[in-house]
């Protein structure tokens, strides 16, 4: 979320992208706490998106600079408003919470882990081609192809994203993307707010939470790609 604000600031690329993602690693680990006291991360949904992700991540951090800066802007606008889209006008969670409550012990679709398999692997070269710790897209890959509940979701994804976070943080910095100086302005701002914002998702109503994600999404991606 923060890239395409500092793009705006006028930041250079490779800046914009991955200056943020080492502020990811405090911010998710401070809101994925208040997930866990609440009993909402799928620790197996954890371990195994982190056990594939991490080399992928790499993967995807060592390719980027064959890419190049703008079109991973517009990679990560383009994201960011089709799953915005995607929560606003299509949104699951009330089929899905159903789910949840006919089966406590957690959701798991027909093939799961081989679809768990197939979202670590895309997320973690996305995300380190996009110098992003994978949230925003790993929210909608387990609520759309392993079914889970927008705040399980959300639990996990934080989780997982500040394990993801740490690879791409150091092959980013090997490459001399990231300002130190603006990473360390986005975390003072990120961690009380990603508590705050972990506490009041968790007292939300779930079709609620999903409709202002999706809106939310939607409002910042057009936004972004308008001044690209």
């Amino acid at each position: 979320m923060a890239t395409p604000l500092l793009s705006l600031l006028g930041f250079p690329g490779f800046v914009a992208v991955a200056s943020p993602l080492p502020a990811a690693v405090p911010s998710t680990l401070v809101a994925s706490a208040e997930y866990w006291r609440s009993r909402l991360v799928d620790w197996e949904i954890v371990w195994w998106s982190i056990g594939i992700g991490t080399p992928a991540i790499v993967a995807g951090s060592l390719l980027s600079p064959y890419v190049g800066a703008k079109p991973l802007l517009v990679v990560t606008g383009l994201l960011v408003l089709a799953f915005g889209v995607s929560f606003l006008f299509f949104p699951k969670d009330r089929s899905l919470a159903k789910e949840a409550e006919d089966n406590p012990e957690g959701l798991r679709p027909a093939y799961w882990r081989a679809r768990l398999v197939t979202v670590a692997i895309g997320v973690g070269l996305i995300s380190g081609l996009l110098a992003n710790a994978g949230g925003f897209l790993l929210v909608p890959c387990y609520t759309v192809l392993l079914k889970q509940p927008m705040k399980k979701a959300f639990a996990c994804s934080l989780a997982v994203s500040a394990a993801l976070a740490v690879p791409g943080t150091v092959v980013h910095a090997y490459l001399g993307h990231i300002s130190w100086l603006v990473t360390s302005l986005v975390a003072l701002g990120s961690i009380p707010f990603s508590l705050l914002g972990a506490r009041l998702a968790i007292k939300t109503r779930s079709a609620m939470l999903e409709r202002w994600y999706g809106l939310a999404l939607t409002c910042l991606g057009i936004f972004f790609l308008f001044h690209l």
